[in-house]
């Protein structure tokens, strides 16, 4: 996944793609029955990294070289430094994120926006709460955990349409998850592209920004309460530590200094505000939020042992051939700007596609992040143009996914249909107009760089 030899030199095998499709099939043959069971969450219930074990064990057979020799490749993708940094950082988020909310962080934020808050705007208000505190947290999960229960409130206290007041904290946190320098989605975009996330960010922003404005002039016309519930006291130190983090990312901060120094004030504030929060159960924070990035952590590292040997066996180089090929079909002249605006349309068609059959878009990311970054420079696509589309189609795709696992948990908080929700999801079906006409617009104007 993270490797960036070229795979020109080796012969293409559609066969060295089927422990990838083994994967997919365990994904979403386990989710779609359990689904048609009625179980809750039916295609989380299933462990990603248990379903990815048979894809391990397949790639190594499908290798034409030795045992021992498949398993140092296994291992030597299993290693690779941007896999490495990406587990590193997502132990360090997952950190972060509970630290932060056991000292109060998260509750503090959500009141500072509402104390904050004109009536009238109070879906914009919502959506810019959502924004904020998934930006900060880097887990649109989290941020809906926080938000949902006190947005149902305010609706259902003001008298709003509860289904659009979901379709706001899902907007907002999928916009604040996107943009995230902490999230998972950017970590994994930027480490398979070879990005920095600075530059990922500010790409990331000129596309993703018009859609949120859209988004909010949208819902400042469909607000029409008069009045808000009270906020409690605004507490400055605990949102402290969001602030920080949020200005030093954005900065360019390096983000293992970010996370760190967020970890320290964040426990620093917990220390201070709280009686009962002592050393030891800071200590027990950090250890509980290393445990919440287990999952995505072990996939991480067992996908790119199975990248690695796809890649050996000429997987990749096969995916990248075919896709190649669909893609030229969109261009009739052929010339650079045509293919890399085609290698464009088939990032984000290759990831929307995974995401669709994973559920899940930082799985989607790294599946289809090896293939995305060869066609990237095939193409003549920065790694921070591909790692922002990457993760911007993958945001749409969960944003609009009824068997997500954002929209069954705002289902079951606000107790309705995730059809129902997803369907007022707007900012990611502006999010997905706002990147296509990035791709037409800049590819087919050459001075377009240059004018952002």
């Amino acid at each position: 996944m993270s490797n960036s030899t070229n795979t020109s030199s080796i012969t293409p095998s559609a066969l060295a793609l089927l422990p990838l499709g083994v994967f997919l099939a365990l994904f979403i043959g386990v989710g779609s029955y359990l689904t048609y069971q009625g179980v809750d969450f039916a295609f989380y219930q299933l462990p990603s990294p248990v379903a990815a074990l048979p894809a391990v064990i397949l790639a190594i057979i499908l290798s034409k070289e030795k045992l021992n020799k498949a398993i140092e490749q296994f291992i030597r993708g299993v290693g690779h430094s941007d896999i490495i940094a990406m587990c590193m950082i997502y132990l360090l988020a997952g950190a972060f994120a509970a630290v932060a909310k056991a000292s109060g962080g998260v509750d503090a934020t959500v009141n500072l926006g509402m104390a904050i808050l004109p009536a009238s705007m109070i879906l914009p208000g919502i959506f810019i709460i959502s924004a904020f505190i998934a930006t900060s947290m880097g887990t649109s999960m989290g941020t809906i955990a926080a938000v949902a229960p006190v947005a149902l409130g305010i609706a259902q206290a003001a008298g709003m349409d509860v289904a659009l007041t979901a379709g706001v904290v899902l907007s907002g946190a999928m916009f604040g998850d996107n943009l995230s320098i902490i999230s998972d989605t950017t970590i994994a975009a930027t480490r398979s592209q070879g990005c920095q996330m600075k530059d990922k960010f500010r790409e990331n922003i000129k596309i993703a920004l018009p859609a949120a404005i859209v988004t909010m002039l949208l819902f400042a016309f469909s607000s029409s309460v008069t009045t808000l519930p009270a906020a409690n006291p605004i507490e400055w130190l605990k949102v402290l530590p969001y602030i920080t983090i949020l200005i030093l990312a954005v900065s360019g901060v390096n983000v293992f200094v970010v996370l760190s120094l967020g970890i320290v004030l964040a426990g620093g504030v917990g220390l201070f505000s709280i009686d009962s929060y002592s050393l030891t159960t800071f200590g027990k924070d950090i250890y509980s939020g290393f445990g919440n990035m287990q999952e995505i952590f072990l996939l991480s590292m067992l996908i790119g042992g199975v990248s690695e040997l796809m890649r050996q066996q000429g997987g990749l180089a096969f995916l990248t051939q075919f896709i190649s090929r669909v893609i030229g079909k969109f261009s009739s002249k052929h010339n650079a700007s045509e293919n890399s605006r085609a290698s464009e349309i088939g990032i984000a068609s290759l990831v929307s596609l995974t995401n669709c059959c994973t559920a899940n878009n930082t799985v989607a990311i790294i599946v289809s992040g090896g293939v995305a970054r060869e066609l990237a420079q095939e193409n003549n696509v920065t790694a921070r143009r591909s790692a922002s589309l990457l993760d911007i189609f993958s945001c749409v795709v969960q944003g609009v996914l009824p068997y997500g696992a954002q929209a069954l948990l705002l289902g079951s908080v606000f107790k309705l249909s995730p059809l129902e929700i997803v369907s007022h999801s707007y900012y990611c079906f502006f999010l997905a107009i706002s990147a296509l006409i990035a791709i037409f617009i800049r590819r087919s104007t050459p001075k377009f760089e240059k004018v952002f």
